[in-house]
């Protein structure tokens, strides 16, 4: 058997670092959506406030959430820093909504992740169903470009999310007859 070389071994361990770090962004990304399912799978979460704590902790200060062509443009708009996105979440899941949200998933696929050294792009299309308290109920896909950082603790974060609008379709009333109201998943 002949000896690995330094510039061999050197090789391995950036690969192996590449594959870490692509497993560690797509649990960040799927954490993020994740949290923002509604129900809110993530047992003992007492509220929105704390639900939007948990979501802030996945960007940087810096960070940018954006929406993207000819339909999010106007819906979403460009916000930059923390402040201003963690604004968005408390716009969206603030007040009681009219008509309540009862069921919104996130189903991701397509994953590309591509890592150079301590920053990171991902994308992804995304759909995820909606039902309404007043019976409406829709289909929304879309498609995403995230960038990611390495943070000095070597934990990634979110830098960019931005997301861009393939369709929004109407679903019939009643669907889907049964959902869950409340999630017991992590219980």
């Amino acid at each position: 058997m002949s000896e690995v070389s330094s510039a061999e071994l050197n090789l391995l361990v950036k690969r192996i670092e590449a594959l870490e770090a692509e497993a560690d962004i797509r649990r960040l990304q799927a954490r993020y959506m994740f949290l923002c399912d509604t129900p809110l799978p993530e047992y003992g979460v007492k509220d929105d406030a704390e639900r939007i704590d948990m979501i802030m902790e996945l960007y940087t200060e810096d960070a940018i959430w954006e929406g993207v062509g000819d339909y999010y443009d106007n819906q979403f708009g460009r916000l930059e820093g923390a402040a201003a996105i963690r604004s968005h979440f408390e716009n969206f899941w603030g007040e009681k909504r009219d008509p309540e949200l009862l069921l919104n998933v996130h189903y991701l696929t397509s994953e590309q992740i591509h890592v150079h050294g301590d920053i990171a792009e991902g994308q992804w299309v995304h759909c995820q169903p909606w039902i309404f308290s007043n019976g409406k109920s829709l289909l929304r896909s879309s498609r995403l470009n995230n960038a990611f950082r390495r943070e000095p603790n070597g934990s990634w974060k979110i830098t960019r999310t931005r997301t861009e609008n393939v369709f929004v379709a109407p679903l019939t009333e009643g669907w889907a007859e049964d959902f869950v109201k409340t999630s017991v998943l992590m219980k």
